[in-house]
């Protein structure tokens, strides 16, 4: 927790939060902004290309050369602790990172593409970042800043039993990099708490997955919404009247998808 810096950030858009919920990005703004953390947004930054990347639209080599570029741009404005609002960005860049500090011919073809467009500027030298240090997901700096919002928090959610669900791609592929237990993560619970809700904080089926898996959803749909089923079923079965979380995808099969299993397999949840 004391690692976690709250300057010289770079808010790392994400083109999720940006397409189907953008209130995401504004929140984490207002409140970025109330707590004090030294943030910047940058129009050079793309996508991660973690959706095309994981139904494998995208290869890896295109995937690492775009996460060289969006580091170069980051310490090129000077703000080089990149902070992701999508945990799938969160894993993409890092796993981006350790693949260029760590293998030279990964790392050499990409830095000949951007010789070889005249991109020069773009190189990425071996320990340019680090992907321990340089790289965070956006709930992490909130946590940091727990005793701060408990203090200045604006609305009281006195009794409302929350349930926390932690993103895949955050405590299961970064799992030696999760703040806390990644068997037992307990980072938003511990922010819900601070807002004076009473978090649920262990419940059946909370390390399930959302259910969503990406090309999943669309290849093995039955197979997608039935995980989805067992979560939500959990959930009601713990008397749990708010979900909280830290990934657009899960956001998506959740609220998306709540009705049409409603639907297809004849239940109700309040």
């Amino acid at each position: 927790m004391e690692s976690i810096p709250d300057k010289k950030l770079l808010l790392f858009k994400s083109c999720m939060v940006g397409q189907e919920y953008p209130g995401v990005e504004t929140a984490t703004r207002y409140a970025f902004d109330r707590l004090g953390v030294d943030y910047c947004l940058n129009d050079e930054q793309s996508c991660c290309t973690g959706i095309g990347h994981y139904t494998d639209i995208f290869e890896g080599l295109t995937t690492t050369a775009i996460a060289a570029r969006n580091f170069a741009v980051a310490r090129r404005c000077g703000y080089p602790n990149i902070t992701c609002l999508c945990s799938t960005c969160y894993a993409i860049n890092k796993e981006a990172c350790e693949l260029l500090n760590t293998n030279t011919e990964v790392r050499e073809k990409v830095n000949s593409i951007f010789r070889e467009k005249g991109f020069d500027d773009l190189v990425y030298e071996k320990g340019d970042m680090n992907p321990r240090t340089n790289f965070y997901h956006a709930v992490e700096v909130l946590l940091s800043k727990v005793s701060q919002i408990q203090k200045e928090k604006k609305f009281d959610f006195s009794g409302v039993k929350a349930a926390a669900h932690h993103a895949c791609h955050y405590y299961k592929v970064k799992y030696l990099d999760a703040v806390g237990s990644p068997e037992n993560p307990q980072l938003i619970d511990t922010i819900a708490e601070a807002c004076g809700a009473a978090p649920v904080r262990w419940y059946e089926d909370r390390t399930l997955t959302c259910g969503m898996g990406f090309s999943q959803l669309h290849l093995n749909k039955n197979t997608s919404l039935q995980v989805t089923k067992t979560k939500l079923d959990s959930l009601q079965r713990a008397g749990v009247e708010l979900m909280l979380h830290m990934c657009p995808n899960c956001h998506i099969q959740y609220d998306r998808y709540q009705p049409v299993i409603e639907k297809e397999y004849g239940v109700e949840y309040d």
